[in-house]
C-alpha cells in the first residue's frame, strides 16, 4: 500500500498563441502524450497533477518544441546539453489532532 501523501500541483504555461501544449517530465517518464494541457478562457494552458514528495524535472512541449516553464526559475542541466525545470515538493504538513 502506498502511504505517501500526494500534493496537488498546477502547471501553467502562458502560450495563448500555441496550438498544443504537453507536460512531460520525470513524473510521467517524459511521455509526450500522457499529459496534454488545456487552454482556459484567458489563453493560459493548465494541467493539474497529484505528486508525492520528491524532486522532479519537467518541460513543456509547445507545438513540438521543448520549452522551459517561464514561471519556474529552478533549472538544471540535462544530458542533451539544455536545461529542464526542477520542481521540489516537500512532505505535506501533518494535521495535529485535538486532544479532548
Amino acid at each position: 500500500m502506498n502511504t505517501k501523501k500526494k500534493r496537488r500541483v498546477e502547471f501553467k504555461f502562458p502560450g495563448a498563441g500555441a496550438q498544443q501544449v504537453l507536460l512531460a517530465g520525470s513524473f510521467n517518464h517524459w511521455s509526450e502524450t500522457s499529459d496534454p494541457m488545456k487552454k482556459d478562457g484567458t489563453g493560459q494552458w493548465k494541467k493539474i497533477k497529484f505528486l508525492p514528495a520528491g524532486e522532479y524535472e519537467y518541460k513543456f512541449l509547445v507545438d513540438g518544441v521543448w520549452t522551459l516553464d517561464p514561471g519556474c526559475p529552478a533549472v538544471m542541466a540535462n544530458r542533451f546539453g539544455t536545461e529542464n525545470n526542477v520542481l521540489s515538493l516537500s512532505e505535506p504538513a501533518q494535521k495535529k489532532k485535538k486532544l479532548k
